[in-house]
């Protein structure tokens, strides 16, 4: 497995012109968050030679991918984290930050499928489905149980004719207006194969396809099975988050002079006289020429509240205004015995409830795989996502634990040896006609921008590959301002595949 392979018809969206590496005298740069946009950033700068400071209020790298220490009932150590992350074949600039310190890419491992099923015994999979636009759609259609005949005779094919060509920012101007849940409904989309599929998309952002801009929703059509033929495929990290992926990149930024500080949260952010920002924290004030801010939804409503000089008035109420998904729960049981053998790694569920997917860690994690195999025992994850405001932790929990047990059977006589359960409601929401709202890249003034996956690209990206793109993105911005050359970015195609399709997409429209 290497990082460098693209799908033929990816597009590298150029570089920014200028010299080499920062020259003239250091330039300073404070880097606010630690997740996937910050390290993109932090990456970025200084390797063009900028002194960057990495502030993270959390002990760990990686944000909402990092992880972190528990101690176990039997005396030992797990890392614990907010539950599984696929990364896809599309994420290229993600898979190129990583690679930076894992040139191969040997710390991912494949997955042989991403199988789907709904409690009513409908199965889908993609693993046999074509990979090639447009038959990776037709096909699955045509290997999918959750399409009868009789499905197929009430479709409207000519509203469907749009995700043939997606286009960005187009496809927000089109169907921002409109959310997934409703998008389905004009397509007259089979029951089935929506709780089956598409709504692995939305639920993939945390949020009730009812809440979700259907914007969003065909974008990662566009993204996973008409832009690009690398499909459904994905690849998981073969040891937990921090060994595999962070502490390396960690060690790579650290060798790069980047001063990584972690349990250090910024107090406020204020521009300094003659030019540049004091970025305070506890009981210390430091001046930097320019300021990434790279944080969650909450962490950077937050921050500008706190920091009344930071932007102007427009920018700030925009920011004000951005909201977070629903909240979820990962549950991560720890099994006296192991779940039956032919269960996958990775399996998405509809119909049980709130129980979205279910993991058998072991399958794929070696840190689970040595405990299960010390103990006879299994260690399984359990997702329930866009959970209601007003739940009861403790109560949706339990409830997932009794979902499992209907889902896999071998489970009803399991006993649960120890147990950790994450509550969280930090993700970006994309709400309808949320995404005039949305803060892009620069933020008023010089020298701050901001990155994350909340943040306006204008490329075909969502998910971890958003929030990588959007690092990059925010360092190019500065060096552009500096006139050091940034680094090019790819994507998968930014507009329909073929002349075929986009010939049909535009009848559509006619």
């Amino acid at each position: 497995m290497t990082g460098t392979v693209r799908d033929r018809r990816a597009v590298r969206v150029a570089a920014p012109p200028g010299a080499p590496r920062v020259d003239g005298g250091p330039r300073t740069t404070a880097v606010v968050g630690a997740g996937i946009a910050g390290l993109a950033a932090a990456t970025a700068l200084a390797e063009r030679g900028a002194h960057v400071t990495l502030y993270e209020r959390e002990a760990y790298l990686g944000g909402r991918v990092g992880g972190w220490h528990t101690d176990l009932f039997d005396g030992s150590t797990a890392t614990m984290s907010r539950g599984f992350h696929a990364f896809f074949l599309q994420y290229y600039n993600l898979r190129s930050l990583l690679s930076r310190a894992d040139p191969g890419l040997g710390a991912l491992t494949r997955l042989p499928d991403y199988p789907l099923r709904h409690r009513d015994g409908l199965h889908d999979s993609f693993r046999r489905v074509p990979r090639t636009p447009p038959l990776s759609a037709l096909g699955f259609v045509a290997l999918s149980p959750s399409f009868s005949a009789r499905d197929l005779v009430r479709m409207r094919p000519a509203a469907a004719l749009a995700l043939l060509d997606v286009r960005v920012p187009d496809v927000y101007e089109r169907f921002d207006g409109v959310s997934a849940h409703a998008f389905l409904d004009r397509l007259r989309f089979p029951r089935a194969a929506r709780h089956l599929a598409f709504e692995v998309f939305s639920r993939s952002f945390f949020a009730d396809p009812r809440q979700l801009s259907a914007a969003e929703m065909v974008l990662m059509f566009h993204i996973y099975f008409l832009g690009s033929s690398e499909g459904l495929l994905f690849d998981v990290p073969a040891e937990p988050f921090p060994t595999a992926l962070w502490d390396p990149l960690g060690g790579h930024l650290r060798r790069h002079g980047v001063t990584v500080r972690t349990t250090t949260p910024v107090l406020h952010v204020t521009p300094a006289g003659g030019g540049g920002y004091t970025v305070a924290t506890q009981g210390e004030e430091t001046r930097h020429d320019t300021v990434v801010l790279a944080l969650d939804t909450p962490g950077l409503r937050a921050l500008v509240a706190r920091s009344p000089r930071l932007g102007d008035a427009d920018w700030r109420r925009r920011i004000g205004r951005l909201r977070t998904a629903p909240p979820f729960l990962v549950s991560r049981l720890w099994l006296d015995r192991p779940v039956a053998p032919g269960r996958p790694g990775f399996l998405g569920t509809a119909g049980y409830g709130s129980l979205d997917n279910v993991s058998v860690l072991e399958r794929w994690e070696g840190e689970s795989r040595r405990w299960a195999t010390r103990t006879g025992g299994s260690v399984v994850e359990l997702h329930g996502y866009a959970l209601p405001e007003d739940a009861d932790p403790a109560t949706e929990a339990a409830r997932l634990v009794e979902q499992l047990r209907r889902v896999y059977p071998e489970t009803r006589h399991a006993r649960v040896l120890d147990a950790r359960h994450e509550w969280r409601g930090d993700c970006p929401l994309f709400p309808v006609g949320g995404h005039a709202d949305r803060p892009g890249t620069r933020a008023p003034g010089t020298g701050l921008v901001l990155a994350g996956d909340l943040v306006r690209t204008d490329l075909p990206v969502a998910l971890m590959e958003r929030a990588a793109t959007s690092g990059f993105l925010a360092a190019n911005a500065l060096l552009q301002e500096w006139g050091v050359r940034g680094h090019p970015l790819w994507t998968v195609p930014d507009r329909g595949r073929g002349r075929l399709l986009r010939a049909l997409a535009a009848r559509g429209t006619d």
